[in-house]
């Protein structure tokens, strides 16, 4: 009995579909793969739902997506029973809205928590995926699904002396489950990308001293947040199928406002009025503004040095400021952030900006930080140093394809795929909200649910014709990659030394691989693979 027992438990579980992730994009496609009929299970590394919701958890956590736009659109059920309180929701209340998702769809008991994949490879011969977690577990499916999100992976503190500080050292990615307290500690934020400008000014109302070493100044607009009043909440609720139509075919995913006039196309004066009214409005309002943000230098910097105006405004010692200016990039080719009293925050007297282009890091010792002006003693390091984004997730899996082809030496020159969806040489391996598609530039939760809704099509597609796998004609796939890239080149976007281009990763290739079309035009271009038979894919 004992061996029978030892056998099963190490026997495969054989499945439809196996789903690697339980974010938005994984909880989803686990609803749309057993509606169709599909054994279809999930696993998860974390212990619940949520995904980058329940690992960043870190002190004025918020998303800058408006809460009415990142949230699921496919039940108009979810819609109407859930209400949102503010403009835009915290951590808290988005990791609440997942778990209620799953409560109403019942997912949990197909999702496997603590899990996580180590290895996926393809049986040609089978025409399955082999996947392997780091508990022993194989199962065995007919097609993965890759929800592992594209900021899941954080970079790994690479300052050394690291490993040796005596203080409570924290990611920003991976905060603990518990309270942090910071009353009355000496508290040292590395990092002010989107996540340390929501960290700073909260910390800086509760430490005794706090540290902003900052590598590369970023822009950052008012978020200006709000509470939906019940009136509000009720006008959206009675038209949020007319404002999801509109959002789907949008170029962001979203309902905010976006124009087709040339910042040059104005007067000065009308297109200052313009930029003082989006920053007093707040949020991305920005975007909206002008077409050529993003594709003509001196609209840019025009927009660029209205919002330094501002940060000299606001910062009230003038040294601070200057280095709290970016330049050398342009506004909003880094990714746009949004605070609640970021510069606000450095005319505080226990806050002191460390400027690491002027002095940067040496090592973190066990007290402290050092440059090379000298040590700082701290209690408390908070790095929020952002993320392997993109492809780090994919690439952190040993997956296999064909003839044992590892996609990391498929992606050694930078994520490649066709329509971000499925990758030459790994049929029957779907990507959801992968790097070739919209992805940071559109509203991830409708991305997720147009990349399932084609993924779950195709599957039901190749199961009604008794086809047993699919996957991208290499001609297709460098298309669309050509594609990728000559849209890119148009903008600005490459220019700067992002986490869309790879750039904060060392040694990571640097590429531009997002499709900046919009997710309207990303659509239907998507829906027209499909409409055509799928002819640039190979069906077996």
């Amino acid at each position: 009995m004992k061996q029978s027992s030892d056998r099963a438990a190490t026997m495969p579980r054989r499945l439809d579909a196996l789903i690697i992730g339980a974010g938005f994009g994984g909880m989803y496609a686990l609803h749309r793969a057993r509606g169709m009929g599909l054994d279809a299970h999930a696993i998860e590394t974390g212990d619940d739902v949520g995904g980058t919701w329940y690992w960043n958890r870190y002190p004025g956590a918020r998303c800058d997506v408006m809460s009415i736009d990142y949230s699921y659109s496919f039940s108009d059920e979810i819609q109407q029973e859930w209400t949102w309180s503010e403009q835009f929701a915290a951590q808290p209340e988005i990791l609440a809205y997942a778990r209620f998702v799953a409560d109403k769809l019942d997912l949990r008991r197909d999702i496997s928590f603590g899990t996580r994949a180590t290895a996926v490879e393809y049986d040609e011969d089978a025409a399955l995926w082999r996947i392997t977690t780091d508990d022993g577990t194989t199962f065995e499916a007919s097609y993965c699904l890759m929800a592992t999100g594209p900021l899941s992976v954080p970079k790994q503190v690479d300052i050394p002396g690291a490993d040796r500080f005596g203080g409570e050292l924290y990611l920003s990615g991976k905060w603990p489950h518990h309270p942090v307290d910071f009353a009355g500690k000496r508290v040292a934020v590395i990092g002010t990308g989107s996540s340390g400008i929501q960290i700073v000014p909260v910390v800086a109302e509760q430490a005794a001293q706090l540290y902003v070493y900052q590598r590369t100044p970023s822009f950052t607009l008012p978020m200006r947040n709000r509470e939906l009043t019940p009136d509000f909440i009720a006008h959206i609720k009675t038209y949020y199928s007319d404002l999801r139509a509109s959002a789907r075919h949008s170029l962001t995913g979203g309902v905010r406002p976006i124009t087709y006039r040339p910042l040059f196309s104005v007067s000065p004066a009308e297109r200052d009025e313009l930029m003082e009214g989006a920053w007093q409005y707040g949020g991305l309002a920005f975007l909206g503004l002008f077409s050529d943000i993003l594709t003509n230098r001196e609209a840019n910097e025009v927009v660029a040095e209205f919002v330094r105006g501002k940060i000299a405004e606001v910062v009230e010692d003038p040294d601070t400021a200057r280095r709290l200016t970016p330049r050398g990039y342009p506004i909003f080719a880094r990714r746009p952030c949004l605070d609640t009293g970021y510069y606000e925050a450095f005319n505080r007297d226990n806050v002191t900006l460390m400027d690491c282009l002027e002095h940067p890091i040496v090592e973190i010792t066990e007290k402290g930080i050092r440059t090379d002006q000298g040590e700082v003693e701290v209690d408390i390091i908070i790095a929020a140093i952002g993320y392997d984004a993109l492809t780090g997730a994919m690439l952190s899996i040993d997956v296999k394809g064909k003839d044992g082809r590892s996609l990391k030496d498929k992606w050694a020159e930078g994520g490649r795929s066709h329509l971000g969806l499925m990758i030459e040489g790994f049929p029957n391996l779907f990507v959801i909200a992968g790097p070739n598609g919209p992805s940071a530039l559109a509203n991830f939760i409708l991305l997720n649910e147009q990349n399932v809704d084609w993924v779950c099509d195709c599957i039901a597609h190749l199961r009604a014709n008794g086809f047993r796998s699919i996957e991208p004609r290499l001609e297709a796939e460098e298309d669309w990659m050509t594609k990728v890239r000559e849209l890119g080149s148009r903008s600005l976007y490459p220019t700067a030394n992002t986490w869309y281009t790879g750039a904060n990763v060392p040694g990571k290739p640097r590429t531009f691989p997002v499709y900046i079309g919009g997710l309207g035009r990303y659509r239907e271009i998507c829906s027209e693979a499909a409409a055509g038979g799928y002819r640039d894919f190979k069906l077996l």
